[in-house]
Formats: structure tokens, sequence, C-alpha cells
């Protein structure tokens, strides 16, 4: 699932490309938004919302603003084309088309796409923390809801968005490998949280500008993290070899790597 950073640089692009633009034509192939009309509207804002995107549309005529809401989920992504150019991705895996005169921007295989009230946005994003890459960016309140489940284990307290918004399974493994805590200890154990807070938002913001991420420093493939995904292998520091625990998710979506050695228990 794409890390917050992902989406700031999604929503980045789009914004740049069609915000003030008026929508010549949509297209929603999703079952719920068929009939969906947005020509007319005029596109005022897409914004990131830790790891959701919102676009804001105008209100047309006696239709009110809307938003589109969408969540890439696992295999979603948008991409932006010029009028004519050859998709990359298989048409069928579209699921909502822009046009304006400019860009079509063309939203595939999106695992949430629904529209609202922009009005309603609150329904959709009010129950995330702090955005780590967002204006609202709170620390202390981030500290604040994670201290409040002080038995929880700091890996799932990372994960939850509605502590703070925009770290994913790799930041999480990162963030902790570099302050050196254990992923199974419990949040109110860590002896620096805030630490651990700090490290998760300089990762986030130091990768938002670029499409490839990295926490060592170098992207040379196969050398940009130090322990996610690289179970079996050795510590790139003590050469103590990497473990992983899939926190009870059998689909091993949200597991968690670690070092043993630089993060002893």
């Amino acid at each position: 699932m794409p890390e917050g950073d992902t989406v700031w640089l999604t929503a980045r692009r789009l914004q740049q490309a069609m915000a003030g633009q008026r929508l010549i034509d949509s297209d929603f192939r999703v079952p719920a938004h068929a009939t969906a009309d947005l020509a007319g509207a005029t596109v005022l804002r897409v914004l990131a919302r830790g790891k959701h995107l919102l676009h804001r549309f105008s209100a047309v005529g006696e239709h009110p603003a809307v938003t589109l809401h969408t969540h890439l989920k696992m295999e979603g992504s948008w991409h932006l084309y010029r009028p004519g150019s050859r998709w990359r991705r298989p048409g069928h895996q579209a699921r909502v088309v822009l046009r304006t005169q400019d860009w079509q921007a063309v939203g595939f295989s999106l695992g949430t796409c629904e529209l609202l009230p922009t009005a309603d946005e609150a329904r959709v994003v009010g129950h995330l923390g702090p955005d780590l890459l967002g204006p609202d960016w709170d620390a202390d309140e981030a500290l604040r809801r994670m201290l409040s489940t002080p038995r929880r284990t700091v890996a799932e307290a990372l994960l939850d968005q509605r502590n703070l918004a925009g770290v994913g399974t790799l930041y999480r493994s990162e963030t902790l490998f570099l302050r050196g805590v254990h992923p199974l200890t419990p949040v109110a154990e860590v002896d620096d949280l805030p630490g651990v807070v700090s490290m998760a938002r300089r990762l986030l913001v130091a990768n938002r500008e670029v499409a490839s991420q990295t926490t060592t420093g170098n992207r040379r493939r196969g050398e940009e993290h130090w322990v996610f995904k690289r179970s079996g292998q050795p510590c790139r520091r003590c050469r103590t070899p990497i473990e992983h625990t899939d926190l009870g998710d059998p689909t091993r979506e949200r597991g968690v790597f670690w070092c043993p050695d630089c993060q002893p228990r």
C-alpha cells in the first residue's frame, strides 16, 4: 500500500496539472457513480489527507460542490496523459477518467472511489490523526493519541491512521530501526516516543519530492532500505539476520521487519 509521501506527490502533480481547469468530460467506471457527470465543473483543488486523495470540484448549476474521494490501497495509481496519448495501463483497470482541455487524469485500480458533497468530507477523512505532510501536523496531538492506548505495541500504533496519518509498513519498519526500538515494545515503554514520531516525519518529508523511496540515502536497487522486506538477510549495520512478523495478519500486508541486535526487546 502506498505511503503518505507517494499520495502527497500524486496529489501535487494532479493539482499542478488540473487545478483551475474546467472538466469537459468525466467517466466513472464504478457502479455507484456510473451515471455521474461532472462536465462543466472546475477542478478547485487536489489534496492528500494521509493516504487519501480528495479532488474538489465547483458547483455546477443546481448541483452543489462535490469531492471525489479515492484511496489507492494496494494496486491503485493516478496517471496524467495529454489528450490522445496511449495509456500505460489497460483500459479495463480504469475506474475514473477526468478530462480537461489539456489533460486526462486516469485513476486505475482504485481501492476506494466515491463522490460526496464537499461539505461532507469529514465523513471519510475526519477520523484521521494529524497528517505528517499536512498543514495540520501536530506532533503533540499525535503523541497524545498514541499514548491513549499505552499497552498497544508501537508497531501497531504507528500504522494506525487515527493516530497519525501517512505512515505505512515501509516507514514503520524503517523508523523503528533507525530509532533502535523493537516493534513489539508497548507504546508506554518506548524511551523516546517523540523521537520515533519525529523520525517518521523526517523520512516522509525527505522522500516526498521523488517517486522512489530511500531510508539509507542510497537509491540503488536493493540498497534503499535498512530492514524493510529484508527478512533473513544480514543487517546492514551488524550483519545479524533481519526478522519479520506479520502481527497476526495472514495477508502479511501489515508485517514489520527489524534487527534483533540493533533493536533489542
